[in-house]
C-alpha cells in the first residue's frame, strides 16, 4: 500500500532525459540533483508518515525511548557496575551521548535497507537514486531533534547552565549525518546484492555501540590506545556533544584528526561503491 501510494506521489520532473556514459565515478550531475530535489523533501515527508502513522502513542515514543535507555544503562553501568562518568551526574552523562548516538544508529539501520525496501520505485521511476539512502539518514533529525527537550529539561534538573558552546552542536550533528551517510551508502549498495548484510547491521550497530564512549568516559581508555580509538568518527560527536553540553575538556586534536580522517575515506568510499553499482541497482534488486 505505501509503495502503491509513494509511486503515486512521487512525480519526476519533465526533463528531457539523456543516457550517457559517465566519465568518472565522481561525475555528478548537480543539475540533475537540483531539479529533483522536492523529491528528496517527498521521500523525507513519507518517511515520517509511516513511521507515525497508526501508532497510539505518536511522537512520545521519541522521548520514550532515550529515556527508558538511559534509565537501563542508569541501572545496569551507574549503579551496578559503578562506571565512572568523570565527576558528571551519570543519566546526563549517557543521555547526553546517547541521543547522537541512536540518531547515528536509526540513521544507519533505515539506509542500510533503504533500496530493498524501495525495491519498487527503483525498478519503475527514474530519479537520483542516491536520494533514497539520503532521504532515511536526514528523517530521523526529526526525533533527534524532538528528543533534545529531554536533554535540556534533564540538564536544566541537573542544574548544569548552557554557554555558547551550544551553538558547535549542528557542527558536530554534521559529522555524524557525514558517517552516517557514508557508512549507509556503503551498505546499502551491498545489501542489493547481498541480501545477509541487512541481517548483520543490527549486530554491527550494537557492537559499534560499545566501541563508542556511551556508558564510559574515554579516559578509561589507555593513552596509547587514543588515537587508534579515535579511528571511530562517532568518539569525536559524543565527546564533542559532552564538551560542549556538559563543560568537559575538548576532544583531543589527535583524536578528532584521526576521526576526521576515517570520516572522508567513508564518505569517498561510500559514494564511489554506490556510484559503481548504481547503474546495476533496476537489474539486480
Amino acid at each position: 500500500m505505501h509503495m502503491a501510494q509513494a509511486e503515486a506521489t512521487i512525480q519526476p520532473p519533465r526533463r528531457k532525459l539523456i543516457i550517457e556514459e559517465r566519465s568518472g565515478l565522481f561525475d555528478i550531475d548537480w543539475s540533475e540533483l537540483w531539479e529533483y530535489r522536492e523529491l528528496l523533501y517527498t521521500l523525507v515527508e513519507r518517511e515520517v508518515k509511516v513511521r507515525y502513522k497508526q501508532t497510539a502513542m505518536g511522537v512520545s515514543w521519541v522521548l520514550l525511548q532515550p529515556l527508558l535507555t538511559m534509565l537501563i544503562f542508569t541501572a545496569v553501568f551507574g549503579r551496578m557496575a559503578k562506571m565512572p562518568s568523570d565527576g558528571i551526574w551519570y543519566p546526563v552523562f549517557v543521555l547526553t551521548a546517547l541521543l547522537p548516538w541512536t540518531y547515528f544508529a536509526q540513521a544507519l539501520t533505515r539506509s542500510g535497507s533503504s533500496l530493498v525496501s524501495n525495491a519498487n520505485l527503483v525498478k519503475k521511476v527514474y530519479f537520483p537514486r542516491i536520494f533514497i539512502p539520503l532521504s532515511a539518514i536526514i528523517t530521523p533529525l526529526i526525533d533527534f531533534v524532538l528528543s533534545l527537550v529531554l536533554l535540556f529539561g534533564l540538564l536544566l534538573y541537573a542544574g548544569i547552565p548552557l554557554s555558547w558552546k551550544v551553538l558547535t552542536l549542528p557542527l558536530f550533528m554534521l559529522v555524524s549525518m557525514l558517517t552516517a551517510t557514508g557508512v549507509g551508502l556503503i551498505l546499502t549498495t551491498a545489501n542489493v546484492k547481498y541480501r545477509d548484510v541487512g541481517h548483520a547491521v543490527p549486530f554491527v550497530i550494537q557492537i559499534w555501540m560499545f566501541l563508542s564512549p556511551i556508558v564510559y568516559p574515554v579516559s578509561l581508555v589507555p593513552e596509547r590506545w587514543q588515537v587508534l580509538y579515535g579511528l571511530n568518527p562517532m568518539v569525536g560527536v559524543l565527546e564533542g556533544f559532552r564538551w560542549a553540553l556538559l563543560g568537559k575538556a575538548a576532544p583531543d586534536p589527535l583524536v578528532m584528526g584521526a576521526s576526521f580522517i576515517v570520516l572522508m575515506g567513508v564518505l569517498v568510499g561510500g559514494f564511489a561503491y554506490f556510484r559503481k553499482m548504481e547503474r546495476d541497482f533496476a537489474d539486480v534488486i
